[in-house]
């Protein structure tokens, strides 16, 4: 069984691209500042608000992540499997601007941190990373540099390095490109 945090986490990053980016950002910056309470007390709600329906497993992870006793999850509907995800990624121009090397700086100096990625979905930015100790609180820094950089809704995936990936998680990998990876990971592959 994992922390609550872990496995609010984990859940975030299966609602991606199924919850609008304006709400993921917020929970994610919730969640990093400590503050599940007031997470745990919303997620329901905006899965009700926005039809989202959740797998056993994801209910699994949202008990875990706001408790089991609450009024609401009950309401939340089931889903034999997550719906297919119509996102579409590209690399972009190539162009390193700061807020990229800004969020660089921090991901290069997070323990755990294999390789970072940066993407685009229409006109957004969307940031990969892959390993990471206390992904929650990563995610929740690198948003605020780039909120700091002009991003209203920044988008950032903090994932494990390895494992089966969500469709829109394999999707933002594969339609991005590579600003960094460790040494580690190099000798690696």
């Amino acid at each position: 069984m994992s922390s609550p945090d872990h496995a609010c986490h984990e859940l975030l990053l299966r609602l991606a691209g199924r919850l609008p980016d304006g709400i993921l950002w917020r929970m994610r910056d919730w969640l990093a500042d400590g503050g599940r309470e007031v997470l745990g007390s919303t997620l329901p709600r905006e899965l009700l608000r926005h039809r989202v329906a959740v797998t056993d497993a994801e209910r699994d992870l949202l008990e875990q992540a706001v408790g089991s006793a609450h009024p609401l999850l009950d309401a939340v509907l089931p889903a034999a499997e997550p719906p297919a995800v119509d996102a579409v990624f590209e690399p972009g121009d190539g162009a390193v601007d700061t807020a990229a090397l800004s969020v660089l700086a921090v991901v290069r100096g997070h323990p755990g941190c294999i390789e970072l990625r940066q993407g685009m979905r229409g006109a957004q930015r969307v940031v990969v990373v892959l390993g990471a100790e206390r992904p929650w609180e990563l995610a929740g820094t690198l948003q605020r540099v780039l909120r700091a950089h002009g991003d209203r809704t920044p988008c950032v995936e903090v994932l494990p390095p390895h494992g089966e990936r969500s469709p829109y998680h394999h999707a933002a990998i594969i339609g991005s490109r590579p600003l960094w990876r460790s040494a580690t990971a190099l000798v690696g592959a």
